[in-house]
């Protein structure tokens, strides 16, 4: 493993290797720039079984390739991704930023810090699963989707769960069902439904079926869910299941030197994907908007172009 320790400061860290992260390392390495990758190894995209709104892949495309894909176009440029994590993240009063990232557990495993005159912050969401008797990690196994802007057209007239707990959630069933079918149950999975007039009205408006009863079963067919039995007995046959939990952002890093975010956690950021702390740009779920793939890949755009022409020219060395 190189000797970070003592390495030059970098024009920019990049710390994220989803689709974010990897599409920033391609225009960094292209803009000739000094910068490093830190991939902690958990990018949710690499859940999406197939995802047919990818410009260019019109038979779809897994996301485990789409990462596959970036990671090696962003490598034929001499792109740099080390599998660690980043513990902690600092800004020193000269304004350059300090990471500690602790790499992963192999026979070379160790820690190490590294410096920055700039960070991207690319570190992505986790879904929160689903409480499903006997099936842990649905999404992440893909019995259980979490994008129907990804892949809702594959769903059109067939029988769709959406899982939720509240407004939000019934406000992604109605998205489903004014778009892509009319046979949609929502899931509360046994917790009470705590909406408003307006949010029972949306449902009748678009035909969704609301179960508040706790599930009981489940009956798992390859890679879906077939069939949830209640605990009353009664059965739900479903072609696609969603979950619509909502997300934990992988934003503590920004938080913590107090970039602004919203309630979520979701990072606030200005058109060239700059957050509120000087130096430090966010890309991808971790900002506040549209989750999609071809977005996070935006943003990277966007940040690493921003990046490149605040700094020095390759060839300058830091004063």
């Amino acid at each position: 493993m190189p000797a970070f320790d003592s390495a030059p400061c970098l024009d920019c860290l990049v710390i994220g290797a989803g689709p974010a992260g990897l599409a920033a390392a391609l225009y960094l390495a292209r803009f000739k720039r000094r910068f490093l990758v830190i991939d902690a190894g958990d990018p949710r995209a690499a859940w999406i079984p197939t995802s047919h709104n990818i410009p260019f892949f019109e038979r779809g495309i897994s996301g485990r390739e789409v990462l596959a894909r970036e990671r090696a176009h962003a490598r034929h440029y001499g792109a740099e991704i080390v599998e660690g994590k980043v513990v902690r993240l600092a800004k020193r009063q000269d304004g350059i930023f300090q990471a500690w990232v602790e790499t992963m557990p192999t026979a070379e495993s160790r820690s190490f810090d590294v410096t920055a005159r700039r960070v991207l912050l690319a570190t992505g969401a986790c879904d929160v699963e689903p409480d499903l008797p006997d099936v842990s990690d649905a999404v992440r196994r893909g019995l259980v989707r979490y994008c129907p802007i990804c892949d809702g057209y594959e769903a059109q007239h067939k029988a769709v769960a959406v899982i939720g707990r509240g407004a939000r959630g019934l406000e992604e069933a109605a998205f489903v069902a004014r778009t892509y079918s009319r046979d949609v149950t929502f899931l509360t999975l046994g917790t009470p439904l705590d909406i408003d007039d307006a949010g029972w009205a949306l449902a009748r408006q678009h035909g969704i079926k609301i179960v508040e009863e706790p599930v009981g079963e489940l009956h798992v067919e390859g890679d879906r869910i077939a069939a949830i039995r209640l605990e009353s007995g009664a059965e739900h046959g479903f072609d696609v299941i969603y979950s619509a939990l909502g997300l934990t952002l992988r934003s503590d890093l920004a938080v913590a030197l107090g970039a602004d975010h919203d309630e979520a956690g979701a990072l606030i950021v200005d058109e060239h994907n700059r957050t509120s702390i000087d130096g430090l740009y966010a890309a991808g779920a971790v900002v506040r908007g549209l989750d999609q793939i071809v977005v996070a890949m935006g943003h990277a755009a966007v940040a690493a172009t921003d990046i490149h022409n605040h700094c020095a020219p390759p060839t300058q060395e830091e004063p």
